[in-house]
């Protein structure tokens, strides 16, 4: 018998026969890993597994190949204290369903991990500043997925000061003198992701949103199946972006 104990964030639950669940867990050393739940759609459990949920855990499987089955504790439930405030129940929902979407199953992401866990605890505290750490952290999923942007200087003229866009074919970022007639057809990069501090304005944050989302829909999805980003995201972003609603769509 195979066994490890930790514990991790709850991205998905769904009901497997009568009575139990299969669910997706996120932990620092196992990454996301699967179980099967046994009494997990009960009257007693169900509460218990929504997404985001902290749980303790244990695992266990004859062989390692096997999907297994958990046994949880809860720890802390975060989805029960939001339901007040739809945008950041959005977020704490668009973080889950990016992390079962994005990640492979079985493979450590201890960075990741952290960051997922940090944002999630700062959503729920309502902490100053939580949207701009949301961004950052799409940001940090894109790098963690292979992915990354460069955003530290000029593609085109190897500048570190102006960057205002990026190009949405390479994920470089470009200054206002490289970009010369082609600004109109790059991507706007908000001032808050290219150095500078301080709160994003309400269309810095729908910018950042856009050009995350640009390359969540056009490079992480295809080298996924081209399965389609979850419905969570664009919820969050909409939120989020408020009047410019539309920032998580890719251009």
């Amino acid at each position: 018998m195979i066994r490890w104990r930790g514990e991790g964030i709850l991205l998905t639950a769904r009901r497997h026969g009568e009575t139990a669940a299969i669910v997706e867990v996120f932990t620092r050393a196992q990454g996301r890993h699967a179980g099967v739940v046994r009494g997990g759609a009960g009257r007693r459990m169900a509460p218990i597994l929504q997404p985001g949920a902290q749980l303790a855990l244990e695992w266990q499987a004859r062989l390692d190949a096997h999907i297994g089955s958990f046994r949880v504790e809860p720890l802390r439930d975060r989805a029960g204290g939001l339901l007040g405030d739809p945008a950041a129940l959005a977020a704490l929902r668009s973080v889950t369903a990016l992390l079962a979407f994005a990640l492979p199953e079985r493979a450590a992401h201890p960075g990741l991990y952290a960051r997922s866990l940090a944002l999630l605890d700062d959503v729920v505290a309502g902490a100053p500043g939580w949207p701009l750490a949301y961004l950052r952290w799409e940001l940090a999923l894109l790098e963690e997925s292979g992915f990354g942007l460069d955003l530290s200087h000029c593609a085109a003229t190897g500048a570190t000061d102006e960057l205002a866009f990026v190009s949405p074919k390479t994920g470089r970022a470009v200054s206002r003198a490289g970009a010369g007639e082609w600004a109109d057809r790059l991507l706007p990069l908000p001032a808050v992701l290219s150095g500078e501090s301080g709160a994003p304005a309400p269309a810095d944050l729908a910018d950042g949103l856009r050009l995350t989302g640009h390359f969540l829909d056009r490079w992480l999805a295809p080298a996924l199946g081209d399965r389609p980003i979850p419905e969570a995201r664009a919820r969050c972003a909409a939120l989020l972006a408020g009047p410019r609603g539309q920032a998580g769509m890719a251009p």
